[in-house]
C-alpha cells in the first residue's frame, strides 16, 4: 500500500527529476495576499511571480502546500466530519510553470505520473476543460488518447481559477477518477455530478490573465502554470476506498482518537473521531505558524475549530481534556515531513490543554441551555436567531457550533435572526473577517527592485557608510528630485547602514547629507534626516527621507549615518531579548515559544506562549539568569547557514517568519554541559536577522517591569536595559530614599516600618469601626436609637445614621437583629451627601421575606439601582441621600406585601 507519506515523496521526486525546484511550504498564514486569512493553494507563494512583479533564481518549482479552509472565501468547515472529503487541513501538490512551459508539458507530466509512477488505471481517468480550450483538449487526446465522451467541456466559473477577486487567473483542466458504479453519482456537468462516484483529484491551471478590482483582464507577460492534487483524494484512491478519512494518516488519527476515549473508531462516535482527527491537524499546524486563539480575525477562526473538537470529543463521552493527548500521534504521522510541527509541540499541547479546560467550564451549560430553547419549541421549529446569539454572546459558543449540534437534531439557526441580534450587539466583536497579512507590495518597488536589485545592508558592520541615490518614491511615484525644506519621501539607495524593521526591531534613525569641499573646508550641500525605514518589495530598503536643507536628486552620492545612542540603545534590547527567550524556558518550560517583540529605544518587549501569569519568584530568576550571562561578557557570534543546517543545531525560530535559502544564527553566553547537540555549551541560538551587540555585557544591565496578559495564551514581560535600567533603578532608590526620610528610618528598614504602620493603622481603623458602631447603638451624636414597630406582623427597625462608613453597616444590622430578636433591620448611612444601604431578615423569617427584596426597594428610591446580596443580609448603594424617608417607606410596603 502506497502511503501518504509515501505518494508526497513520489510527487516531489518526480518532478525534482523534471527540473523543479522543491520549495518549501510557505506558512498557513500569507505573507502576500491581503484578501487571505489562510493559504488555501500552493500557488499563493507564487502569486508575484505569476504576474511578474518577482523572480525567483528558478522557473519550475513543485511544492507540498500545508493549506487551511476554514475562513473567508475558502471555508470547508460546516461539512467536515460528514463528508468523505471535506477537511479544514489538507496538502496540496503542485508544479509550477513561471513562463517555462505551457499546456502542452503540464497535461503530459500530470498524466504520465498518475498512469506510469502511481500506476492508476488509465481507464478510470476523464477530465473537463473549459468550454473554448480547444487547444487542451488536442493535447488530451494527443498525449493520452482520450476520447471525445471523455473530455468534457465546461462553461462554468468550475474550469476557470482563480486565487481572489484579483490577481492571476485562467482557464484549466480537471482530472477525475471514477470509483465504479457501486457508488451513486455522475460526470462532471451531469445532473448526477455531486454523488462520489466521480472525484476531482488534480486541477491543472493555465494561468493567462491577471484580473483586476473592476472586473477587467489583461494578458500575463509570460504563460504559466499552476497545479494543485489533493494528496487525500490520491491517497483514498490508490487504497481502495473513496474515503478520504479511511487513509492511512487519518486513520491512525481516528484511532488515537478512539483509543483515548475507549470508543468504536466506526461506531456511532464515527463522525467525531473524524472532526476530531481533521481539526487535530488544522489547529496543530496554525499554532505552529504562529497563529493563537484568540477572539478576532485568525485567532478566532482557530478558536473555533478548537471548540468545535472539543464538543464532539464531549459528545464521545470524554471526561477529561482530549486533543492535547492526541498531538503526539500527529507527530508522528507528519513530523518528518514538517518539522516546525515537532518544534512547537510542547506548546501546541499545553495550548490545546488550557483551550479545552476553559471550554469545558461552560459547554455543559451551554449544552442545557440550547436544549431548554428545544424544549420549547415544536419539533420541525428552528432555533430562533435570538438563541442562538445568546450562546454565542453568553457562552461563547460559534453559530456554526450551535448549526452543527442541531445539524444532529434534524434542526436549524434561524439566520436572519442571529444578523440581527449581532448587530444590536455594538459592543461585541463581530466574526467577519476584513481581511489581514501583509498589505499587498505596490508594483513600484518590484519594478524598483529588477531594475536595481536588493539593498546592500552595511549596517552589521558600520554605521557610517556611503551611498548612491538610485530612487526617490513619493506618493506612490517616482520624482527626479527631493527639494522642498520640511518635505519628505521614500528614498533607495544602493546599500546602506539603515537597519529596516522587522523581527521586531525598531528601525534606525540617523542623517544623510551631502558633503563638499575638502576634509579640512567643507559644506553640507544636502542635509535631511532618516525618520523611517521599511522593507519594500524583494529587498529593498525605503528611508523615509525629510529635507533640512538643500535638494537631493536621483544619482547623488551621499553620506549615511545611522544615530549612534538610538542603534546602540536597540541593539542592547535585542540581544536581551535573546537571553530573556532562553531564561523564560529554563524557568517555565520547552513549551515557552516567541509570539512577537518589540526592540525599541527605550524598552523591550517579549510576547511569549504561556498560560498563566508568572510568579514573583519566577520573574525574579529569569531577571536573575538573564544578568548572570551579561556579567558572562560571553561573545555574540553570528554565522550564515541553511534553515535545516540551523535547525538541525537547536536553533529557536519564529514559525510563520519568511526565511530564505540562507540564515543569520546569532549565539551567545555559554554555560556547562546543556547537551544542546553540537553547539555543546552554547546558552542561546537563534535564528535572527537583527543586530546585536558584540558582547553579552554591552547590554549593561536587565531589569523586568512586570508580567502581563497579550492574548489568550500569550504572556508579555517588558523590560529595561542599559541606561535606561540604571535610571530606572536610580529612580526606585530615590524613591526609597523619600520614603524612608519621612519614615525617620535607615532605608534597609523600611519594608518592616511600613508593615508595621499597616498593622497598626488597621488596628486603629477596626477601633475607630466599633466606636462608631457603639455610638450609633446608643443613639449617639443626638440621634435617638431606633425602635422597632409592627409591619404585618413584623418587628421593622429603620434608622439613618451619620457618622458611620457602608463597611460598617453589616455589623450594625447583625447587632439590631440581636435586639430585636425576630424581624427586619434596613440601614441607610449617611456618607458625604450619598446613601449606603444595608438590610437583615432574622434567620426565623428568611422563607418568606429577603433582605435583597428590602434593600433594592430603598436603593430605587434613593435614585440608585440594585442591590443584592442573601436573604438574611443584605446591600446598596446610591446617590441621593435626601430621599432616606421615601427609602424607609418603600422598604416597608415590601413588609406589607
Amino acid at each position: 500500500m502506497q502511503t501518504l507519506n509515501d505518494i508526497r515523496s513520489t510527487f516531489l521526486s518526480y518532478f525534482d527529476k523534471q527540473d523543479h525546484a522543491v520549495v518549501p511550504s510557505s506558512p498557513l498564514v500569507p505573507r502576500n495576499d491581503p484578501t487571505l486569512m489562510f493559504t488555501a493553494a500552493g500557488m499563493v507563494q507564487f502569486k508575484n511571480l505569476f504576474t511578474g512583479l518577482e523572480t525567483r533564481d528558478y522557473k519550475r518549482a513543485v511544492t507540498a502546500q500545508k493549506c487551511v479552509r476554514a475562513g473567508g472565501k475558502h471555508n470547508d468547515l460546516d461539512n467536515v466530519g460528514y463528508t468523505a472529503r471535506h477537511h479544514t487541513f489538507f496538502e496540496m501538490l503542485g508544479n509550477f510553470s513561471f513562463g517555462d512551459y505551457f499546456k502542452e508539458d503540464a497535461i503530459p507530466f500530470a498524466w504520465d505520473l498518475l498512469t506510469k509512477d502511481f500506476g492508476i488505471d488509465a481507464n478510470r481517468l476523464l477530465v473537463t476543460v473549459y468550454h473554448t480550450d480547444d487547444e487542451a483538449v488536442e493535447i488530451w487526446k494527443k498525449h493520452a488518447g482520450l476520447s471525445d465522451d471523455r473530455i468534457i467541456r465546461i462553461a462554468t466559473d468550475d474550469n476557470f481559477w482563480s486565487a481572489g477577486p484579483t490577481g492571476p487567473c485562467g482557464p484549466c483542466t480537471e482530472i477525475f477518477y471514477d470509483h465504479g458504479d457501486h457508488i451513486w453519482g455522475g460526470p462532471p456537468g451531469s445532473p448526477e455530478e455531486d454523488g462520489d462516484r466521480f472525484v476531482e483529484i488534480w486541477n491543472l491551471v493555465f494561468m493567462q490573465y491577471e484580473q483586476f478590482e473592476d472586473g477587467s483582464r489583461r494578458d500575463l507577460a509570460a504563460q504559466s502554470i499552476d497545479t494543485g492534487m489533493g494528496i487525500e483524494r490520491v491517497a483514498a484512491l490508490l487504497q481502495g476506498t473513496n474515503d478520504n478519512y479511511a487513509t492511512d494518516l487519518m486513520r491512525n488519527l481516528i484511532e488515537a482518537s478512539a483509543d483515548a476515549t475507549s470508543t468504536d473508531p466506526d461506531g456511532a462516535g464515527k463522525t467525531h473521531h473524524r472532526v476530531i482527527a481533521d481539526h487535530l491537524r488544522s489547529t496543530s499546524f496554525l499554532m505552529a505558524d504562529g497563529v493563537m486563539p484568540s477572539n478576532d480575525g485568525r485567532g478566532y477562526v482557530l478558536r473555533r475549530i478548537m471548540r468545535r473538537a472539543m464538543r464532539h470529543a464531549h459528545l464521545l463521552g470524554a471526561k477529561d481534556p482530549l486533543m492535547h493527548q492526541l498531538v503526539p500521534a500527529l507527530v508522528q504521522q507528519m513530523g518528518a515531513a514538517y518539522p516546525e510541527l515537532g518544534q512547537a509541540q510542547a506548546m501546541i499541547q499545553q495550548t490545546l490543554l488550557h483551550e479545552e479546560t476553559r471550554f469545558r467550564q461552560t459547554l455543559d451549560r451551554g449544552l442545557r441551555l440550547l436544549d431548554d430553547e428545544l424544549s420549547r419549541l415544536p419539533e420541525d421549529a428552528n432555533l430562533p436567531g435570538e438563541a442562538a446569539f445568546k450562546l454565542y454572546d453568553t457562552y461563547g459558543f460559534p453559530l456554526d457550533l450551535t448549526q452543527d449540534a442541531l445539524r444532529e437534531k434534524g434542526r436549524a439557526v434561524d439566520i436572519e435572526g442571529f444578523d440581527a441580534a449581532m448587530a444590536e450587539q455594538k459592543t461585541k466583536a463581530r466574526a467577519a473577517w476584513s481581511g489581514s497579512g501583509e498589505a499587498a507590495d505596490a508594483a513600484i518597488w518590484f519594478d524598483l527592485a529588477d531594475q536595481h536589485g536588493a539593498t546592500d545592508f552595511l549596517g552589521y558592520d558600520t554605521e557610517i557608510a556611503e551611498g548612491v541615490v538610485l530612487a526617490i518614491i513619493e506618493d506612490g511615484a517616482e520624482i527626479d528630485a527631493l527639494e522642498t525644506a520640511g518635505g519628505g519621501a521614500w528614498v533607495i539607495f544602493n546599500q546602506t547602514p539603515f537597519y529596516a524593521e522587522s523581527g521586531g526591531q525598531a528601525a534606525d534613525h540617523g542623517y544623510v547629507r551631502i558633503l563638499e569641499g575638502t576634509h579640512e573646508a567643507y559644506e553640507t550641500r544636502f542635509s535631511g534626516h532618516v525618520s523611517d525605514v521599511q522593507k519594500r518589495g524583494e529587498g529593498l530598503f525605503a528611508h523615509h527621507l525629510t529635507v533640512d536643507t538643500g535638494a537631493l536628486k536621483v544619482g547623488d552620492a551621499v553620506q549615511l549615518e545611522v544615530t549612534h545612542t538610538r542603534r546602540t540603545a536597540i541593539r542592547a534590547n535585542h540581544s536581551a531579548t535573546h537571553l530573556l527567550h532562553e531564561a523564560l524556558r529554563a524557568a517555565l518550560g520547552d513549551h515557552v515559544a516567541q509570539r512577537g517583540s518589540l526592540n525599541a529605544e527605550d524598552r523591550l518587549r517579549f510576547d511569549f506562549s504561556h498560560t498563566r501569569a508568572l510568579s514573583q519568584d519566577e520573574l525574579m530568576k529569569v531577571e536573575a539568569d538573564v544578568n548572570a550571562y551579561i556579567r558572562q561578557n560571553a561573545p555574540v557570534e553570528t554565522r550564515i547557514m541553511t534553515p535545516d543546517d540551523a535547525r538541525a543545531l537547536g536553533a529557536q525560530a519564529l514559525f510563520g517568519e519568511k526565511y530564505g535559502d540562507e540564515v543569520r544564527v546569532v549565539s551567545m553566553g555559554t554555560q556547562e554541559g546543556s547537551g544542546k547537540g553540537s553547539e555543546g555549551n552554547t546558552y542561546s541560538l537563534e535564528l535572527c536577522g537583527g543586530t546585536h551587540v558584540r558582547q553579552t555585557g554591552d547590554i549593561g544591565a536587565f531589569v523586568t517591569l512586570g508580567d502581563s496578559a497579550s492574548s489568550a495564551g500569550v504572556r508579555r514581560i517588558e523590560a529595561l536595559t542599559g541606561a535606561a535600567a540604571l535610571s530606572y533603578l536610580r529612580a526606585q532608590d530615590h524613591r526609597l530614599a523619600e520614603v524612608a526620610l519621612d519614615l525617620k528610618a535607615q532605608p534597609a528598614d523600611v519594608p518592616e516600618r511600613v508593615r508595621s504602620l499597616m498593622e497598626e493603622r488597621r488596628n486603629l481603623s477596626n477601633e475607630v469601626a466599633q466606636l462608631r458602631r457603639e455610638l450609633a447603638m446608643s443613639g449617639g451624636g443626638g440621634i435617638a436609637a431606633p425602635e422597632a414597630h409592627q409591619i404585618n406582623g413584623v418587628a421593622f427597625m429603620a434608622q439613618v445614621l451619620s457618622g458611620v462608613t457602608g463597611k460598617d453597616l453589616p455589623a450594625l444590622v447583625d447587632q439590631f437583629k440581636d435586639k430585636i430578636g425576630s424581624g427586619a433591620v434596613l440601614l441607610i448611612a449617611d456618607a458625604d451627601g450619598k446613601a449606603a444601604v444595608a438590610a437583615g431578615v432574622t434567620k426565623d423569617l428568611v422563607e418568606n421575606l429577603s433582605a435583597v427584596d428590602i434593600v433594592k426597594a430603598a436603593v430605587l428610591e434613593l435614585g440608585g439601582k440594585g442591590g443584592g446580596g442573601r436573604p438574611d443580609m443584605a446591600q446598596g448603594g446610591a446617590k441621593d441621600v435626601q430621599k432616606a424617608d421615601a427609602a424607609i417607606a418603600a422598604a416597608e410596603a415590601v413588609l406589607k406585601g
